[in-house]
Protein backbone atom coordinates (compact mmCIF):
# COMPACT_ATOMS: atom_id res chain seq x y z
CA UNK A 1 0.00 0.00 0.00
CA UNK A 2 1.20 3.48 -0.87
CA UNK A 3 -0.24 5.16 2.03
CA UNK A 4 1.85 8.28 3.08
CA UNK A 5 2.71 10.38 6.06
CA UNK A 6 1.36 13.92 6.14
CA UNK A 7 4.05 15.28 8.45
CA UNK A 8 7.85 14.98 8.43
CA UNK A 9 8.99 11.51 9.39
CA UNK A 10 10.55 11.32 12.81
CA UNK A 11 9.95 14.94 13.73
CA UNK A 12 13.71 15.49 14.10
CA UNK A 13 15.32 18.89 13.92
CA UNK A 14 18.34 19.72 11.83
CA UNK A 15 21.51 18.50 13.51
CA UNK A 16 25.09 18.04 12.34
CA UNK A 17 25.83 14.56 11.10
CA UNK A 18 28.87 13.86 13.30
CA UNK A 19 28.44 10.99 15.82
CA UNK A 20 29.04 13.30 18.78
CA UNK A 21 25.99 15.34 17.92
CA UNK A 22 23.65 12.37 17.53
CA UNK A 23 22.16 11.45 20.95
CA UNK A 24 21.27 7.78 21.45
CA UNK A 25 17.56 8.42 22.04
CA UNK A 26 17.25 10.56 18.95
CA UNK A 27 19.14 7.94 16.96
CA UNK A 28 16.68 5.25 18.02
CA UNK A 29 13.77 7.45 16.97
CA UNK A 30 15.50 8.12 13.67
CA UNK A 31 15.89 4.43 12.85
CA UNK A 32 12.24 3.85 13.74
CA UNK A 33 11.32 6.77 11.47
CA UNK A 34 13.16 5.06 8.61
CA UNK A 35 10.51 2.33 8.70
CA UNK A 36 7.62 4.82 8.25
CA UNK A 37 5.59 3.33 11.13
CA UNK A 38 2.47 5.37 10.35
CA UNK A 39 2.35 3.81 6.91
CA UNK A 40 2.93 0.32 8.30
CA UNK A 41 -0.11 0.71 10.55
CA UNK A 42 -2.25 0.75 7.42
CA UNK A 43 -0.40 -2.18 5.86
CA UNK A 44 -1.05 -4.31 8.94
CA UNK A 45 -4.67 -3.12 8.94
CA UNK A 46 -5.09 -4.87 5.60
CA UNK A 47 -3.10 -7.96 6.60
CA UNK A 48 -4.67 -9.12 9.87
CA UNK A 49 -8.37 -8.90 8.88
CA UNK A 50 -7.67 -11.02 5.80
CA UNK A 51 -6.23 -13.68 8.11
CA UNK A 52 -9.57 -13.78 9.96
CA UNK A 53 -11.45 -14.13 6.67
CA UNK A 54 -9.10 -16.87 5.47
CA UNK A 55 -9.48 -18.77 8.75
CA UNK A 56 -13.25 -18.29 8.85
CA UNK A 57 -12.84 -17.04 12.41
CA UNK A 58 -9.92 -16.51 14.77
CA UNK A 59 -6.60 -17.60 13.22
CA UNK A 60 -3.73 -18.99 15.26
CA UNK A 61 -2.59 -16.00 17.30
CA UNK A 62 1.09 -16.98 17.18
CA UNK A 63 0.77 -17.03 13.40
CA UNK A 64 -0.81 -13.56 13.52
CA UNK A 65 2.06 -12.29 15.66
CA UNK A 66 4.70 -13.79 13.36
CA UNK A 67 2.97 -12.36 10.29
CA UNK A 68 2.71 -8.91 11.86
CA UNK A 69 6.35 -8.86 12.94
CA UNK A 70 7.47 -10.14 9.56
CA UNK A 71 5.25 -7.61 7.81
CA UNK A 72 6.63 -4.75 9.87
CA UNK A 73 10.23 -5.74 9.15
CA UNK A 74 9.49 -6.22 5.45
CA UNK A 75 7.66 -2.92 4.98
CA UNK A 76 10.22 -1.16 7.18
CA UNK A 77 13.06 -2.45 5.03
CA UNK A 78 11.33 -1.26 1.86
CA UNK A 79 10.72 2.17 3.41
CA UNK A 80 14.35 2.49 4.47
CA UNK A 81 15.56 1.59 0.96
CA UNK A 82 13.14 4.21 -0.37
CA UNK A 83 14.60 6.90 1.90
CA UNK A 84 18.13 5.90 0.88
CA UNK A 85 17.30 6.21 -2.83
CA UNK A 86 15.24 9.40 -2.47
CA UNK A 87 17.51 11.27 -0.06
CA UNK A 88 18.43 13.80 -2.77
CA UNK A 89 14.87 14.91 -3.44
CA UNK A 90 13.81 14.52 0.21
CA UNK A 91 16.24 17.31 1.05
CA UNK A 92 14.45 19.67 -1.34
CA UNK A 93 10.84 18.87 -0.41
CA UNK A 94 9.17 20.59 2.52
CA UNK A 95 7.19 17.46 3.47
CA UNK A 96 10.30 15.28 3.74
CA UNK A 97 12.97 17.78 4.78
CA UNK A 98 13.19 16.40 8.33
CA UNK A 99 13.72 12.76 7.43
CA UNK A 100 16.70 11.09 9.19
CA UNK A 101 19.02 10.98 6.16
CA UNK A 102 18.38 14.64 5.41
CA UNK A 103 19.05 15.81 8.96
CA UNK A 104 22.15 13.64 9.24
CA UNK A 105 20.81 11.65 12.19
CA UNK A 106 21.39 8.50 10.12
CA UNK A 107 24.09 8.18 7.48
CA UNK A 108 23.35 6.73 4.02
CA UNK A 109 25.56 3.72 4.75
CA UNK A 110 23.79 3.05 8.04
CA UNK A 111 20.44 3.31 6.30
CA UNK A 112 21.46 0.85 3.59
CA UNK A 113 22.76 -1.67 6.12
CA UNK A 114 19.62 -1.25 8.22
CA UNK A 115 17.33 -1.76 5.22
CA UNK A 116 19.23 -4.87 4.14
CA UNK A 117 19.12 -6.34 7.65
CA UNK A 118 15.35 -5.81 7.84
CA UNK A 119 14.87 -7.41 4.44
CA UNK A 120 16.92 -10.50 5.32
CA UNK A 121 15.32 -10.76 8.75
CA UNK A 122 11.75 -10.46 7.45
CA UNK A 123 12.32 -13.02 4.70
CA UNK A 124 13.84 -15.53 7.13
CA UNK A 125 11.06 -14.98 9.66
CA UNK A 126 8.33 -15.53 7.08
CA UNK A 127 10.11 -18.58 5.64
CA UNK A 128 10.64 -20.41 8.93
CA UNK A 129 7.73 -19.20 11.10
CA UNK A 130 4.97 -18.69 8.50
CA UNK A 131 5.57 -20.40 5.15
CA UNK A 132 7.79 -20.02 2.05
CA UNK A 133 4.97 -18.64 -0.10
CA UNK A 134 4.44 -15.71 2.29
CA UNK A 135 8.20 -15.15 2.37
CA UNK A 136 8.38 -14.91 -1.41
CA UNK A 137 5.36 -12.59 -1.55
CA UNK A 138 6.99 -10.37 1.05
CA UNK A 139 10.26 -10.30 -0.86
CA UNK A 140 8.36 -9.55 -4.06
CA UNK A 141 6.64 -6.58 -2.40
CA UNK A 142 10.02 -5.15 -1.33
CA UNK A 143 11.42 -5.61 -4.85
CA UNK A 144 8.40 -3.95 -6.44
CA UNK A 145 8.41 -0.95 -4.11
CA UNK A 146 12.15 -0.37 -4.22
CA UNK A 147 13.06 -1.26 -7.80
CA UNK A 148 9.89 -0.90 -9.87
CA UNK A 149 8.35 2.09 -8.07
CA UNK A 150 11.23 4.04 -6.49
CA UNK A 151 13.99 3.38 -9.03
CA UNK A 152 12.05 3.05 -12.30
CA UNK A 153 8.58 4.61 -12.17
CA UNK A 154 8.59 7.42 -9.62
CA UNK A 155 10.73 9.92 -11.51
CA UNK A 156 9.64 8.90 -15.02
CA UNK A 157 5.86 8.73 -15.30
CA UNK A 158 2.72 10.30 -13.88
CA UNK A 159 1.34 6.77 -13.55
CA UNK A 160 4.02 6.01 -10.94
CA UNK A 161 1.65 5.67 -8.00
CA UNK A 162 -0.84 3.58 -9.99
CA UNK A 163 1.54 0.74 -10.80
CA UNK A 164 3.91 1.32 -7.91
CA UNK A 165 0.94 0.90 -5.61
CA UNK A 166 0.97 -2.84 -6.35
CA UNK A 167 3.55 -3.19 -3.58
CA UNK A 168 1.03 -1.84 -1.09
CA UNK A 169 -1.52 -4.43 -2.24
CA UNK A 170 0.73 -7.39 -1.40
CA UNK A 171 -0.11 -7.55 2.35
CA UNK A 172 -3.54 -8.85 1.34
CA UNK A 173 -1.95 -11.83 -0.40
CA UNK A 174 0.48 -12.28 2.48
CA UNK A 175 -2.32 -12.31 5.06
CA UNK A 176 -4.29 -14.92 3.13
CA UNK A 177 -1.29 -17.10 2.28
CA UNK A 178 -0.03 -17.08 5.87
CA UNK A 179 -3.19 -18.96 6.90
CA UNK A 180 -3.88 -21.10 3.82
CA UNK A 181 -0.45 -21.35 2.12
CA UNK A 182 -2.24 -20.30 -1.07
CA UNK A 183 -4.00 -17.36 -2.70
CA UNK A 184 -7.68 -17.19 -3.65
CA UNK A 185 -10.31 -15.17 -5.46
CA UNK A 186 -11.11 -13.42 -2.17
CA UNK A 187 -7.53 -12.26 -1.76
CA UNK A 188 -7.45 -11.16 -5.40
CA UNK A 189 -10.62 -9.07 -4.93
CA UNK A 190 -9.18 -7.35 -1.85
CA UNK A 191 -5.86 -6.89 -3.68
CA UNK A 192 -7.78 -5.05 -6.42
CA UNK A 193 -9.65 -2.95 -3.86
CA UNK A 194 -6.31 -1.65 -2.56
CA UNK A 195 -4.98 -1.28 -6.11
CA UNK A 196 -7.86 1.01 -7.13
CA UNK A 197 -7.87 2.70 -3.70
CA UNK A 198 -4.24 3.80 -3.87
CA UNK A 199 -4.41 6.53 -6.57
CA UNK A 200 -7.49 8.35 -5.17
CA UNK A 201 -5.92 8.02 -1.72
CA UNK A 202 -2.56 9.49 -2.75
CA UNK A 203 -3.51 12.04 -5.39
CA UNK A 204 -5.41 14.37 -2.99
CA UNK A 205 -2.26 14.65 -0.88
CA UNK A 206 -0.23 15.20 -4.03
CA UNK A 207 -2.60 18.02 -4.94
CA UNK A 208 -1.81 19.60 -1.58
CA UNK A 209 1.98 19.40 -2.04
CA UNK A 210 2.16 19.85 -5.81
CA UNK A 211 4.86 22.52 -5.55
CA UNK A 212 7.13 20.05 -3.74
CA UNK A 213 6.93 17.59 -6.63
CA UNK A 214 7.38 20.30 -9.25
CA UNK A 215 10.46 21.55 -7.44
CA UNK A 216 12.20 18.17 -7.62
CA UNK A 217 10.88 17.15 -11.04
CA UNK A 218 8.85 14.14 -9.87
CA UNK A 219 5.89 13.81 -12.28
CA UNK A 220 3.13 12.97 -9.82
CA UNK A 221 -0.13 13.45 -11.71
CA UNK A 222 -1.14 16.69 -9.91
CA UNK A 223 2.26 18.16 -10.79
CA UNK A 224 1.80 17.60 -14.53
CA UNK A 225 -1.98 17.90 -14.93
CA UNK A 226 -4.58 20.37 -13.71
CA UNK A 227 -6.88 19.79 -10.77
CA UNK A 228 -9.79 19.04 -13.10
CA UNK A 229 -7.92 16.15 -14.73
CA UNK A 230 -6.77 14.78 -11.39
CA UNK A 231 -10.26 15.00 -9.87
CA UNK A 232 -11.74 13.22 -12.88
CA UNK A 233 -9.22 10.40 -12.48
CA UNK A 234 -10.00 10.22 -8.76
CA UNK A 235 -13.71 9.79 -9.46
CA UNK A 236 -13.07 7.10 -12.08
CA UNK A 237 -10.82 5.04 -9.80
CA UNK A 238 -13.25 5.54 -6.92
CA UNK A 239 -16.19 4.04 -8.81
CA UNK A 240 -14.16 1.01 -9.85
CA UNK A 241 -12.86 0.55 -6.29
CA UNK A 242 -16.34 0.59 -4.79
CA UNK A 243 -17.66 -1.79 -7.45
CA UNK A 244 -14.82 -4.26 -6.86
CA UNK A 245 -15.34 -4.10 -3.08
CA UNK A 246 -18.85 -5.48 -3.58
CA UNK A 247 -17.71 -8.67 -5.34
CA UNK A 248 -16.93 -10.64 -2.18
CA UNK A 249 -20.54 -11.49 -1.39
CA UNK A 250 -21.55 -12.85 -4.83
CA UNK A 251 -18.36 -14.91 -4.78
CA UNK A 252 -19.50 -16.40 -1.47
CA UNK A 253 -16.74 -15.11 0.82
CA UNK A 254 -18.70 -12.60 2.92
CA UNK A 255 -22.22 -12.01 4.16
CA UNK A 256 -24.57 -9.13 4.90
CA UNK A 257 -22.36 -7.28 7.40
CA UNK A 258 -19.37 -6.73 5.14
CA UNK A 259 -21.65 -5.80 2.25
CA UNK A 260 -23.54 -3.24 4.34
CA UNK A 261 -20.29 -1.61 5.47
CA UNK A 262 -18.88 -1.64 1.92
CA UNK A 263 -22.02 0.00 0.53
CA UNK A 264 -22.22 2.68 3.25
CA UNK A 265 -18.52 3.54 3.22
CA UNK A 266 -18.38 3.41 -0.57
CA UNK A 267 -21.34 5.78 -0.88
CA UNK A 268 -19.70 8.29 1.44
CA UNK A 269 -16.42 7.97 -0.48
CA UNK A 270 -18.15 8.64 -3.80
CA UNK A 271 -19.89 11.67 -2.33
CA UNK A 272 -16.53 13.10 -1.25
CA UNK A 273 -14.88 12.28 -4.58
CA UNK A 274 -17.63 13.95 -6.61
CA UNK A 275 -17.60 16.96 -4.28
CA UNK A 276 -13.86 17.36 -4.88
CA UNK A 277 -14.44 17.10 -8.63
CA UNK A 278 -17.17 19.75 -8.45
CA UNK A 279 -14.86 22.15 -6.62
CA UNK A 280 -12.06 21.48 -9.12
CA UNK A 281 -14.40 22.06 -12.07
CA UNK A 282 -15.47 25.36 -10.52
CA UNK A 283 -11.84 26.48 -10.47
CA UNK A 284 -11.52 26.41 -6.68
CA UNK A 285 -7.91 26.41 -5.49
CA UNK A 286 -6.04 26.70 -2.21
CA UNK A 287 -7.61 25.74 1.13
CA UNK A 288 -11.14 25.94 -0.30
CA UNK A 289 -10.40 22.98 -2.60
CA UNK A 290 -10.44 20.81 0.55
CA UNK A 291 -8.58 17.98 -1.17
CA UNK A 292 -7.37 16.62 2.18
CA UNK A 293 -10.95 15.74 3.17
CA UNK A 294 -10.81 12.81 0.75
CA UNK A 295 -7.28 11.89 1.80
CA UNK A 296 -8.26 11.60 5.46
CA UNK A 297 -11.50 9.80 4.63
CA UNK A 298 -9.56 7.31 2.48
CA UNK A 299 -7.69 6.12 5.58
CA UNK A 300 -10.93 5.78 7.52
CA UNK A 301 -12.54 3.97 4.59
CA UNK A 302 -9.91 1.28 4.27
CA UNK A 303 -9.80 0.80 8.04
CA UNK A 304 -13.58 0.33 8.33
CA UNK A 305 -13.75 -1.90 5.26
CA UNK A 306 -11.09 -4.29 6.55
CA UNK A 307 -12.52 -4.32 10.07
CA UNK A 308 -15.71 -5.51 8.38
CA UNK A 309 -13.68 -8.21 6.60
CA UNK A 310 -12.51 -9.48 10.01
CA UNK A 311 -15.91 -9.26 11.72
CA UNK A 312 -18.03 -10.74 8.95
CA UNK A 313 -17.04 -14.43 9.50
CA UNK A 314 -18.49 -14.25 13.03
CA UNK A 315 -21.88 -13.04 11.79
CA UNK A 316 -22.54 -15.58 9.04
Amino acid sequence: MTAVETRPAGGLSQVPGSPGNRPFGARVKAFIALTKPRVIELLLMTTVPVMFLAAGGVPDLWLVLATCVGGYLSAGGAAAYNMYLDRDIDAMMDRTSQRPLVTGMVSPRECLVFASALTVGSTALFWYLVNPLSAMLSLGAIFFYVVVYTMILKRRTSQNIVWGGIAGCMPVFIGWSSVTNSVSWASLVLFLVIFFWTPPHYWPLSMKVTEDYKRVGVPMLPAVAGNKVVARQIVAYSWVMVAVSLLLQPLGYTGWFYTAVAVACGAFWLREAHALQARAKAGVTGPKLKEMRLFHWSITYVSLLFVAVAVDPFLR
